[in-house]
């Protein structure tokens, strides 16, 4: 995670200070945006740019003022990859998928998810948040790209790797993952880019 976006309601309660509290206990170095700035009494040198990848336990952290302040944000500053909401709120969330132009978009659910093999693509050979891809004779295949949405209720990587979960049953590729311990359902859907152009517009 490269930056953490928090509602503004959320600042004066626990969930703030806990989230703070989790980064600080895992090493993880803060970097506070200039908006979040301003409203902490006390509050190191802000940041200046949210470009930045670092590759290591640091992250931003910045405040918002409603949904469509976030996915501005997203669109200014992410990389296209992956993104993703933490609701209680169905119809946050599904605007959420909606209007995030990611190349995954997930709810509820670790960013680490965002995997080919776990997709049921076989091996990841590459990453992509290009919009096309072929070269040479193109079919109708190589004019489409792909958004991937994921759904969960809280569930992390950690929860699916060797020694717990870790076989993971598809369906099909891109429809359903069902782990075999019960209780744990994640649904991911796959649309084509004309779908998501329709759905932004709906």
């Amino acid at each position: 995670m490269e930056t953490l976006l928090i509602h503004k309601s959320h600042l004066q309660g626990k969930l703030f200070q806990k989230l703070i509290e989790d980064l600080k206990q895992n090493n993880v170095k803060i970097n506070i945006g200039q908006r979040l700035s301003m409203l902490l009494p006390v509050s190191p040198q802000p940041l200046d740019n949210f470009h930045v990848e670092y590759g290591a336990l640091e992250c931003n952290v910045e405040v918002v003022d409603s949904l469509q302040d976030a996915v501005q944000h997203i669109h200014s500053y992410g990389s296209g990859h992956t993104d993703v909401i933490v609701t209680e709120n169905t119809t946050a969330a599904e605007e959420f998928t909606r209007a995030v132009d990611s190349a995954c978009v997930f709810v509820n659910c670790s960013s680490r998810f965002s995997d080919g093999y776990r997709f049921g693509l076989g091996a990841e050979v590459g990453i992509s948040t290009s919009r096309i891809h072929a070269r040479g004779p193109v079919g109708i295949q190589g004019l489409l790209t792909t958004k991937w949405i994921l759904k969960g209720r809280g569930e992390t990587v950690e929860e699916f790797t060797a020694g717990r979960n870790e076989r993971i049953l598809f369906s099909s590729p891109c429809r359903y993952w069902r782990s075999l311990k019960e209780g744990y359902h994640l649904k991911l859907r796959r649309i084509g880019r004309r779908e998501h152009e329709r759905r932004k517009k709906s």
